[in-house]
């Protein structure tokens, strides 16, 4: 099993967008001091919930700021980007970090982004499959690609040419999805908003339909979101959550949707309170029960921490020292990067 950081960059209230941004990297440099397996980022547009818009953008520049740990996004959305693009991104951080680039995609939603990025509706709705289909060709070491219905063109080479398959994740919280990654072949990257016996569900209907198109499914090594926040006693780290979450939450009422459907509206105490009862919350022990449930779940190799929910940069910090020395007992590098875990270390 891999431990990895999952960071949002959200805005809070008091911090601008560039605070978010430094906070961010800051934390992806420290998981690479606390012996973390990698970081992925997330990606989302016009809101304060995650002020990145380019999670391979931000990637590169950690990866740029790292040497050992895996930088993955989580997810960039591909109804928003032609996936040709994308490709040639991905190949490039490939290539330059030496193999520790990781590509995951995402649907998205029927945001404002899909006018803004000229995509449309249409897209979102219709061609996520296309577009993971010509994604994963051009990442697959082919030296030339040729388009599919939705995107056709001519043959044309793969520059730069991969020279091996980049590792590509597919974000999926419906059936639809998963069947298309079973389909594929491609792992999952499961959210932060399922519970155990739901993505539970959605792996064996993904175990199910990947030997249907004649994958091994042992072969498949998914990935889990997990919020963390560690501390003394349970109720210290619960408390530390539904003081630090509810603002960062806050930025997702900013989505404006396209379709005309009604978004939906959690109540946030109780959603914070789900949030707190399904994740590794609490004490070191508790933490490790929590862990140990997801390290169950069947195919999943790479757990990933959001430890973001406490808020403030001193928090956030600990929490992710705490996580890796006293729930997940990781082995210190032995040749650590020029990081520090305080804010003193610097701005990146």
């Amino acid at each position: 099993m891999h431990a990895h950081l999952f960071l949002l960059a959200g805005q809070r209230p008091g911090d601008t967008h560039a605070d978010a941004l430094a906070d961010a990297h800051r934390y992806g440099r420290a998981a690479e001091t606390a012996g973390f397996t990698g970081v992925w980022i997330a990606e989302h547009h016009f809101i304060p919930y995650g002020v990145c818009p380019s999670a391979v953008a931000f990637a590169a520049h950690l990866l740029g700021a790292t040497r050992r740990i895996t930088v993955g996004t989580a997810a960039c959305v591909l109804s928003n980007r032609h996936p040709v693009a994308l490709g040639e991104e991905a190949v490039l951080l490939h290539e330059l970090s030496g193999g520790r680039f990781r590509l995951g995609v995402g649907r998205g939603g029927p945001w404002v982004d899909l006018e803004v990025f000229g995509t449309g509706l249409d897209r979102f709705r219709h061609g996520f499959g296309d577009s993971v289909e010509l994604l994963l060709r051009w990442l697959s070491g082919e030296p030339t690609v040729a388009g599919n219905a939705r995107f056709p063109f001519r043959p044309v080479p793969v520059v730069p040419r991969p020279r091996s398959g980049v590792p590509l994740w597919v974000a999926a919280t419906t059936p639809g999805t998963v069947d298309l990654a079973a389909r594929y072949g491609l792992p999952l990257l499961l959210g932060l908003h399922a519970d155990l016996a739901e993505k539970a569900e959605l792996l064996a209907r993904h175990a199910r339909v990947a030997t249907a198109y004649g994958h091994d499914p042992a072969g498949i090594h998914h990935a889990s979101a997990h919020v963390a926040q560690v501390a003394a006693t349970d109720d210290a780290a619960a408390r530390a959550v539904r003081a630090g979450l509810p603002p960062l939450l806050a930025g997702t009422r900013e989505y404006v949707r396209l379709d005309g459907a009604a978004g939906g509206r959690r109540d946030p105490e109780r959603y914070v309170d789900h949030l707190i009862d399904i994740h590794p919350v609490g004490s070191p022990h508790r933490c490790r029960e929590a862990v140990a449930r997801a390290t169950a779940l069947p195919g999943v190799r790479h757990l990933l921490f959001m430890v973001e929910a406490a808020g403030g940069r001193d928090a956030t910090l600990d929490t992710i020292r705490r996580l890796a020395v006293d729930v997940l007992d990781l082995p210190v590098p032995q040749t650590e990067p020029e990081t520090a875990w305080s804010a003193g270390g610097g701005a990146p």
